[in-house]
């Protein structure tokens, strides 16, 4: 008598385990794909990802912000400049 619920058991614990074994493979299958994707999208280059925006960017850099660059340290180099010739000028006085 205690042999038929020994087999439920086991035809039950089988089916569990069964069920429980193909939704982890079919997860990590799933995981392993969304992980050579993202691979392959983080080894592409800016111009290979989207051409436009990287040419977009290269231009606004090139024209604005190169040029802005200059003139902030132009201005700071001259500030420092002119502190440096009237600390000499004031030692000589």
């Amino acid at each position: 008598m205690f042999g038929i619920f020994d087999k439920i058991e086991e035809f039950f614990r089988e089916l569990l385990l069964g069920g429980i074994k193909a939704n982890l493979e079919s997860m990590f299958l799933d995981i392993n794909n969304q992980v050579n994707s993202v691979a392959a999208d983080v080894g592409k280059t800016p111009m290979g990802w989207n051409g436009e925006v990287f040419s977009f960017i290269k231009n606004i850099n090139d024209s604005v912000i190169i040029p802005i660059a200059g003139l902030i340290i132009t201005a700071v180099l001259c500030i420092e400049l002119i502190n440096m010739v009237m600390q000499k000028n004031n030692m000589h006085d």
